[in-house]
C-alpha cells in the first residue's frame, strides 16, 4: 500500500453544510442560528463562562490559597546513562555541552542529574543539583559531581 492509495472509510467524509441557501436545503431562513438574539447576529461570540449577565460561577466561588506555579524552579533533567553515551572526547560536562549534544535545550539555566543508567568513564559534571545515586555513580566511575 502506498500513500496515494489510502482511502477514507465510508461515512468519514461529510459534505459541507451549506447554510442560507433556501428552505429546500434544510438550512434556510435562520441558517441554523435559531431565533433572534445575541448569538444569531453576525460576528457575535460570547466568551467562555458568560452567563447572560448573571454573576458567573467563577466570580461567585471563593478563591483562596497559594499556588507556587509562577515561582517554581524547573530543572532540565539528564540521566547518568545519557552522559555515558556522550562523545568519548568529552571529559567535562555542563549545560552547554549537553545542549550541543541535543540532550537539553539551549539556554538552560538549571540542570539536575538523575541516577538512572550506568556510567563507566570519569566525567567532571557541573550542574545545579544531583541525586544521591547520580553523585555516587559518577564518583564510583572516577569522575566529579560539581554543584554550580
Amino acid at each position: 500500500m502506498r500513500l496515494h492509495e489510502l482511502k477514507n472509510v465510508p461515512g468519514a467524509v461529510h459534505r459541507k453544510k451549506r447554510v442560507g441557501c433556501g428552505e429546500g436545503g434544510g438550512h434556510g431562513k435562520t441558517s441554523t442560528r435559531g431565533g433572534k438574539g445575541q448569538s444569531a447576529r453576525s460576528g457575535s461570540s460570547i466568551r467562555p463562562g458568560f452567563e447572560g449577565g448573571q454573576m458567573p460561577l467563577y466570580r461567585k466561588l471563593p478563591h483562596r490559597g497559594f499556588n507556587n506555579y509562577e515561582f517554581r524552579t524547573s530543572y532540565a533533567v539528564v540521566n547518568v546513562g545519557d552522559l555515558a553515551r556522550l562523545d568519548a572526547a568529552i571529559s567535562e560536562v555542563n549545560a552547554e555541552v549537553l545542549a550541543q549534544a541535543g540532550l537539553v535545550r539551549r539556554g538552560i539555566k538549571t540542570l539536575k542529574i538523575l541516577g538512572d543508567g550506568e556510567i563507566t568513564r570519569a566525567l567532571k559534571v557541573t550542574a545545579q543539583k544531583f541525586t544521591g545515586s547520580a553523585k555516587a555513580k559518577l564518583e564510583k566511575a572516577g569522575g566529579q559531581a560539581i554543584t554550580a
